[in-house]
């Protein structure tokens, strides 16, 4: 890995934490995103690969303490002074095969964990603590249509309602050309054929233009007359009635 460029640290360590939902889960491309930086800032350090392992460890550990053990920044911060200790620059003599890291090292470590993690421990601890709602990208459904016989609503389910239930208050009425066939496979080809005859007569044959202006001047007449005969009647009903009431004023 230290000869690889970004996207080949990326690519390796991707398989290495078995991160498979990068594109659509946030929490895997944080944390891989954590590691990646961690490994090229160490890369950029010039460290050993001893000190890449100490650190990348260093780097698991206090995830580890976050996710699972709960602690806090303070207690954090406290921790990692502790390890410093063990694996940082010491004066004694017996712990100097331990020393991993030089004075200058050690403090460059504190420093990168300080921009890094715990600047936005608040951040990571909403990433482990909080549950978050799925965002639905796509979905899919299949529906069974059920093919239609030719009316509004498809025939009844055999495990769902009854025929007669269905038949009496779903199954649409009978259209009148429904009826009009089943009437004229009733009658016979003959009847059928006489009754069209009949109809295709025009009921105005054998009259003329006079004879039936002539009707309608008489229809017309009749009409106007009953009207006016009604008209003069309520007339004569206001003119008594108003006329009684003037004869009550004078009497008065």
């Amino acid at each position: 890995m230290l000869a690889e460029d970004v996207d080949g640290v990326q690519q390796k360590l991707k398989k290495f934490l078995n991160f498979k939902n990068l594109h659509t889960c946030l929490k895997e491309a944080i944390l891989l995103d954590y590691y990646v930086s961690g490994f090229l800032w160490a890369r950029g350090m010039q460290f050993s690969v001893i000190q890449y392992s100490k650190f990348m460890t260093l780097l698991d550990m206090l995830l580890h303490n976050l996710r699972t053990l709960h602690m806090s920044l303070e207690d954090s911060i406290k921790w990692l002074g502790e390890v410093m200790a063990e694996i940082g620059p010491s004066h004694s003599q017996k712990n100097e095969e331990w020393n991993v890291f030089n004075i200058k090292q050690a403090n460059a470590v504190i420093d990168y964990l300080k921009i890094s993690l715990f600047q936005h421990y608040k951040l990571y601890e909403f990433l482990f603590y909080s549950t978050r709602e799925e965002i639905v990208i796509g979905t899919e459904q299949v529906l069974e249509v059920v093919k239609s016989s030719g009316g509004l609503f498809p025939d009844p389910l055999e495990e769902g309602i009854s025929f007669d239930t269905y038949s009496t208050f779903i199954e649409p009425p009978p259209t009148l050309d429904t009826e009009m066939k089943g009437l004229d496979q009733e009658q016979g080809p003959d009847e059928a054929q006489s009754e069209a005859n009949t109809s295709d007569v025009d009921p105005l044959v054998g009259f003329t233009i006079k004879d039936i202006k002539a009707v309608l001047d008489q229809v017309t007449d009749d009409i106007l007359i009953g009207i006016q005969t009604e008209i003069n009647e309520k007339l004569q009903i206001q003119e008594e009635a108003f006329n009684a009431r003037i004869e009550k004023l004078k009497k008065a």
